[in-house]
Formats: C-alpha cells, sequence, structure tokens
C-alpha cells in the first residue's frame, strides 16, 4: 500500500525528467522502473540525509546520464509534444518548428546543464531542490543555467541564420 502511494506519488516528476533528459518515452519510462527498483532494493538501510524525492530524483538523474553516456549519438524520433490547434496550418508548422529547434537545442546542451535546465526551468524545481538534485552547490547550479542559457540563446540565433527563424 505504501509502496503504491511512493510510486505515484513520484512518477510523474521522475518520468519528466527523464523524458526530458533522454527525448525517448520508452527509455524514460524504463528510467522510472529501475530508479523505483533500486529505491525498493535500498531502502531496508535507506538512512535520510535529503528528502526522499529528491534521493529519488538523484537516482533517476544519474541513471539518464548513464544512458546519455551510452547512447550519445543517438537520433530523436519524437515529434514535439505540444501545438496549439487554434491556429493557422501556417502558424502550427511555423511553431512546431520553434518548439523543434528549442528542444533539439537543449538536448545538444552538456549534460550537466541540461539537466539544470530541466531541473529548475522546466520542472519547477527551486534552485535548492535542484541543486540537492545534482549534488553540487547552488552557486554551481546557477552558473551551470547561466551557461545553459548563453548557449541556448547562441544556438537558437545561429539556427534563426540558419532559416530556422
Amino acid at each position: 500500500m505504501a509502496q503504491s502511494a511512493l510510486v505515484t506519488r513520484h512518477t510523474p516528476g521522475i518520468y519528466a525528467v527523464a523524458f526530458r533528459m533522454l527525448r525517448n518515452r520508452g527509455d524514460a519510462e524504463d528510467v522510472v522502473q529501475e530508479t523505483f527498483l533500486r529505491a525498493w532494493k535500498a531502502m531496508p538501510g535507506w538512512e535520510p540525509r535529503a528528502k526522499l524525492s529528491t534521493w529519488l530524483h538523484r537516482v533517476a538523474l544519474n541513471l539518464c546520464f548513464d544512458r546519455l553516456r551510452r547512447t550519445r549519438e543517438r537520433a530523436t524520433d519524437s515529434p514535439p509534444e505540444q501545438v496549439d490547434h487554434g491556429l493557422g496550418p501556417g502558424e502550427q508548422l511555423d511553431q512546431a518548428q520553434r518548439v523543434a529547434a528549442i528542444e533539439e537545442a537543449i538536448a545538444k546542451l552538456p549534460d550537466r546543464q541540461r539537466a539544470a535546465l530541466v531541473l529548475c526551468r522546466l520542472e519547477g524545481h527551486t534552485n535548492i531542490e535542484a541543486a540537492s538534485i545534482m549534488q553540487v552547490s547552488v552557486d554551481a547550479l546557477e552558473s551551470l543555467l547561466a551557461r545553459a542559457r548563453r548557449t541556448l540563446k547562441m544556438q537558437l540565433l545561429n539556427g534563426k541564420d540558419n532559416g530556422l527563424g
């Protein structure tokens, strides 16, 4: 019963982080499952040093890093998630292209910068929570975020010059 409640409560956030890091539904689902398998194995001897949700996110993030290292050159096969259907066909295409360009630029970020961006800006974790999940200081996290923003801006501006904008 408690395990079911734990899974129900934490699966959406862990899945969202894993999907945004890996950009593949199947891989994200695998990371969620492996995260909870590791949690069950660790529970008997677990001594809380952080919130359980922080620890679960850290496990998931480490699993994502492992997968990214193994499949560095994997091509993405998922289309943009959301398109506003109130737009005309040309506007929908423009919006879809912008979303795809942003997702591609995020995917090209170094792993730690991408993780910081995903945790703080896309998943809504505070800088303190994200720093704890990533096991870095808040200053280091903020540095990662600043570098990620600069890199994204540069990539998107360069993409605009190449016909993406």
